[in-house]
C-alpha cells in the first residue's frame, strides 16, 4: 500500500472576473483536508472496507485533483470491488498525472493479468525490469512469472518466480505463485513448505485463507482427511478471508 506523499500538490485555480485569489491558508486548509481524507481511505483499505475508502478517495481527489497517489489508490480500491475497467481508467489518469509512473504501471500489470490481457501485462512487466530506476524488480518478476503461468508456460513462469525470490527471498507473493506451481506440477511436498512460509510470513487474512485453502486440497489429493479439515477451518473462520474463506466453508460442507 503507498502512503501518500509529503510533497505538496499544485492546485490549479481557474478565475473569473471579480473572483479573489484563494488565500494561502484557504490552500493549505484544502490540502490538509485532503491528506485527511486520503489517511482515513488507507486505513479502510487496510481493514478492507473497500467501498468507504472509495469515498473517501474520491473526497480527496475532489480536493486535490492532480494527485497520483490519490488515483493510483482509488484504483486499488475499485479493483479489490471487482470494477476493474473503472480501475483501469484510475490508472491511466494516474499515469497522464505523472508520466512513467511506476507503481501505476506495476499494479496495470497486475489488472490486465485479473483481466487475462496477459500480452499487455507482460509488455508493461518488461517495461519495468527495463528500467534501471526500478526499485522493486521481485514485484514486476512475480506479475511477469504469474502471467506466463496463466499462459500454460511453467517453466519460465518457475524461472520468473524463482528470480523475484532470489531479489527478495521474504516475497510472499512470489513464494505463493510458486507454491501453486509446484501444486499444479503435483510437487506436493514443495508446494505444502511454501505455504508454511507464506503462512509463516503472516502476509494477511486474504492470502493466509488462501494459502490454508490450498494446503486442504492438497492435502485431500494425499488422502489426509485430517489435515485437510483443520486448514480448511482455519480459513473458513477468518472474518477477512473473502472468496477464499467462503471457498472454504463450503468446501468443508461437502467433507462433513
Amino acid at each position: 500500500m503507498m502512503k501518500i506523499r509529503a510533497t505538496l500538490v499544485a492546485i490549479v485555480w481557474i478565475f473569473a472576473v471579480g473572483c479573489a485569489r484563494p488565500s494561502p491558508e484557504a490552500i493549505a486548509d484544502q490540502e490538509r483536508r485532503a491528506h485527511a481524507h486520503y489517511s482515513v481511505a488507507m486505513e479502510h483499505l487496510g481493514e478492507g472496507r473497500n467501498a468507504l475508502a472509495i469515498r473517501e478517495l474520491q473526497a480527496a481527489g475532489e480536493l486535490m485533483p492532480d494527485d497520483p497517489w490519490v488515483e493510483l489508490s482509488l484504483a486499488e480500491a475499485l479493483a479489490r470491488r471487482g470494477k476493474n475497467q473503472e480501475a483501469e481508467v484510475h490508472l491511466k489518469r494516474s499515469l497522464k498525472i505523472r508520466e512513467g509512473f511506476q507503481p501505476a504501471l506495476l499494479n496495470l500489470s497486475a489488472l490486465y493479468i485479473a483481466e487475462e490481457r496477459f500480452d499487455e501485462s507482460l509488455e508493461i512487466s518488461n517495461r519495468l525490469l527495463d528500467d534501471a530506476t526500478f526499485p522493486v524488480p521481485w514485484k514486476a518478476l512475480t506479475n511477469k512469472g504469474y502471467a506466463l503461468f496463466r499462459q500454460g508456460k511453467n517453466e519460465e513462469a518457475r524461472a520468473h518466480f524463482e528470480m523475484a525470490l532470489d531479489y527478495h527471498e521474504a516475497f510472499w507473493p512470489a513464494l505463493l505463485d510458486l507454491a501453486i506451481l509446484d501444486a499444479e506440477d503435483r510437487r506436493h511436498v514443495e508446494a505444502l513448505e511454501k505455504l508454511e512460509r507464506v503462512l509463516e510470513l503472516k502476509p494477511g487474512p486474504l492470502a493466509e485463507a488462501e494459502s490454508n485453502y490450498r494446503m486442504a486440497v492438497i492435502y485431500i489429493s494425499l488422502g489426509n482427511r485430517a489435515k485437510a479439515v483443520h486448514h480448511l477451518t482455519i480459513s473458513s473462520s477468518s472474518r477477512s478471508g473473502g472468496q477464499w474463506g467462503k471457498r472454504s466453508e463450503d468446501y468443508l460442507k461437502r467433507l462433513r
